[in-house]
């Protein structure tokens, strides 16, 4: 059976073909009865628009995309399905692009991929979109984006942004740890090109000082954001003449980590070393015991952004208003049973 065409809707609906193109496109100036009436149509015939045909009739583009640099897959999959929910919402199409943060000819790369793919903007993942002559050198080519970035507050510097406070979530949990009698508290950062990881040592750090708790340099380790990274850095500190009682891994991934290394030499967790992480992605639930951890709500930040930059090539949408502002997150504390009152250690045996 043939495809229903925006003809057969039309006619279905006893309207106009341009009727049906601005209930589509969800333009206001539709009266609701009709507006009603088209939708049933649409449903009735089971119609899908095709995005590609309807950039290539337009003169207005109805795809954006998702530029990202990350090794963690579970962020990349919530970023892309929090922006494919927004799409679907209003009638746009998504296209996603892997790409090196760090290379010299990323503002071209990402030009070229818009022209080639008629995108009407991008949503801007990190590092990338924390990179200001980046972000700079896009606004001045006319590219629309919107960025997802770590900070503790609105940065208030002309481009649009989702702000999530990494920060004040990594205090949060090392108050956690804090709490719960540790002192010796270890922290595994994700990678330094991403701001979220430099964040949530400062949420570490001030949590300490705020406890009275002295920093000792020996507990950070440097790292990715991946399992590997987290296992070689748990058997790093757990070498040392005083190992930590509690380890905060910068995301579940290198929480993880940290878990598998604890059960490789013997121990138990959470009596013998509590472990927390950040993000409540896929491996702080299956992981066993599962991981205190902050949660993230990537998805809803995702599709924020995604609203956020819809709103701003479509002013007439019902939501622009309430839209054109930057957002803001914070993770919440969620307390599992990687994390325990500390037990004292027995003191090291003295020799004969």
């Amino acid at each position: 059976m043939r495809k229903p065409t925006i003809r057969d809707v039309a006619e279905r609906a006893k309207v106009s073909l341009k009727t049906v193109s601005r209930v589509i496109n969800n333009e206001p100036s539709v009266m609701q009865a009709t507006r009603a009436r088209v939708l049933h149509a649409v449903a009735e015939l089971d119609y899908e628009p095709d995005p590609s045909a309807r950039n290539l009739r337009s003169a207005t583009a109805f795809v954006i995309g998702v530029a990202y640099d990350n090794p963690n897959p579970y962020y990349i999959i919530s970023v892309q399905n929090g922006v494919l929910s927004a799409c679907r919402e209003t009638g746009f199409d998504l296209q996603i692009h892997p790409c090196d943060a760090s290379s010299p000819l990323l503002v071209d790369e990402l030009c070229d991929w818009m022209r080639r793919s008629r995108l009407a903007g991008l949503v801007l993942a990190p590092p990338m979109s924390e990179r200001m002559e980046l972000v700079e050198a896009l606004a001045s080519r006319g590219v629309k984006l919107v960025r997802i970035i770590a900070a503790a507050e609105d940065p208030e510097d002309g481009y649009p942004c989702v702000f999530v406070d990494d920060r004040d979530a990594a205090y949060e949990v090392t108050e956690h740890l804090v709490q719960l009698g540790h002192q010796r508290i270890g922290f595994l950062w994700g990678g330094q090109e991403h701001r979220s990881s430099s964040e949530r040592y400062l949420g570490y750090e001030k949590a300490l000082k705020d406890y009275g708790i002295t920093l000792d340099k020996h507990l950070v380790v440097p790292g990715d954001y991946t399992f590997d990274d987290g296992f070689r850095g748990a058997r790093r500190l757990l070498a040392l003449r005083e190992p930590p009682t509690a380890i905060f891994g910068s995301n579940d991934e290198i929480a993880a980590g940290v878990l598998a290394a604890a059960k490789s030499v013997g121990m138990n967790v959470p009596y013998d070393l509590s472990i927390a992480g950040f993000e409540d992605s896929p491996f702080s639930k299956q992981s066993w015991p599962p991981l205190t951890t902050a949660k993230q709500a990537t998805e809803d930040i995702a599709r924020h952004a995604a609203r956020l930059l819809i709103a701003q090539l479509r002013h007439d949408a019902p939501e622009a208003p309430a839209a054109v502002h930057n957002h803001g997150f914070v993770p919440q504390l969620v307390v599992r049973g990687s994390t325990a009152p500390m037990r004292p250690r027995p003191p090291p045996a003295q020799d004969a």
